[in-house]
């Protein structure tokens, strides 16, 4: 009777040890997430009380709004560099887009048949950087950035600086200012959350994370890298296409120069939200995250009275540290094993 008693309560301890063990495991696999999420909430909590204005509803709402294209071209980047590749031509494709997608609406195209055909066109777009890297197995760093320069040119000669009119119906979908900006919102947080289970649960999803860990080990397990590799830049091209057409309803017209810049912003959130910029490891949740820390420096440098070149500055160093918290994290890992 002794002995079962005995037995049952070294089994006990035994889970309970093993519940521990994984708790600890998993604040560590998640550790960079982790500590984004707490400087962001450290980040509000030092406005609250030294900055009350910038929690007015409307200012607040609007700053939400104009990052949720950035949230959609964030989670492509996110899927391209778990891949292990890199799409700096993100931007480009947006004013492409962007312009493509007002000058149909301006040939009164309705609503229903201008965003696919923005989607369309940013599928194209990736897809041709897909077969570049996936078929001639070019470096993507260089293709795209070939392909950045060669879409942003193109865009200016043609355009000549001239913004697209945009007719009425197109700005906010033709709803109400509010309601359009939660549409975009809700557009940008539903699409986070479909990716961020797709990648968990689904078949493609784990997919990009065998090829960006071991594209040759992917290969001998029976996931085509190439494959892999083509579809996820063109998916990035799709998703840069849905941010244009979002961009495009939140103003009356359409800049040509549009997008600049937009590739960096949507890295730096990437890395900061703990994606391994090597491939293999990262999700989007934390992808969020990083992105709202970066959103937030800005208007708190104005409500601080700060001088905004500061927001450069403070995002480069933020960066860095998550780089070099990467850089650190890879070697320990490879002196584990």
């Amino acid at each position: 009777m002794f002995a079962n008693v005995r037995c049952e309560s070294d089994r006990t301890l035994f889970t309970h040890w093993q519940y521990i063990i994984g708790g600890k495991q998993h604040l560590k696999r998640y550790f960079r997430e982790i500590s984004v999420a707490i400087a962001l909430a450290a980040l509000l909590l030092f406005l609250a009380v030294a900055a009350p204005a910038f929690y007015q509803p409307q200012p607040l709402l609007s700053l939400v709004t104009r990052e949720a294209p950035t949230l959609v071209v964030a989670c492509g980047m996110a899927l391209i560099i778990i891949c292990r590749q890199i799409d700096i031509s993100v931007g480009s494709q947006f004013a492409v887009c962007s312009v493509c997608a007002g000058l149909l609406a301006a040939m009164k195209w309705p609503l229903a048949l201008v965003l696919p055909a923005s989607i369309l066109i940013g599928a194209i777009l990736g897809a041709i950087n897909g077969l570049l890297v996936a078929g001639l197995r070019l470096p993507s760093i260089v293709v795209t950035l070939a392909t950045m320069v060669t879409w942003r040119n193109a865009l200016l000669w043609k355009r000549q600086g001239e913004f697209v009119n945009l007719p009425d119906g197109i700005q906010w979908f033709g709803l109400s200012q509010v309601t359009g900006q939660w549409t975009l919102i809700g557009i940008a947080l539903m699409l986070l959350v479909l990716l961020t289970l797709a990648m968990k649960y689904l078949s493609a999803g784990r997919f990009v994370y065998a090829v960006g860990s071991d594209a040759e080990a992917a290969r001998l397990a029976g996931i085509p890298p190439q494959w892999v590799t083509f579809f996820t830049f063109v998916f990035m091209g799709a998703l840069v296409g849905l941010a244009a057409m979002m961009n495009v309803a939140q103003s009356p017209q359409v800049d040509p120069k549009s997008g600049s810049g937009l590739e960096l912003k949507a890295i730096a959130a990437v890395v900061v939200g703990g994606v391994a910029i090597s491939g293999g490891r990262g999700n989007l949740l934390g992808v969020f995250v990083g992105l709202l820390l970066l959103a937030c420096i800005s208007p708190a440098l104005t409500h601080l009275h700060i001088e905004s070149y500061w927001e450069k500055a403070i995002q480069g160093a933020i960066i860095l540290l998550a780089v070099v918290a990467d850089g650190i994290r890879s070697k320990r890992s490879q002196k584990a094993k």
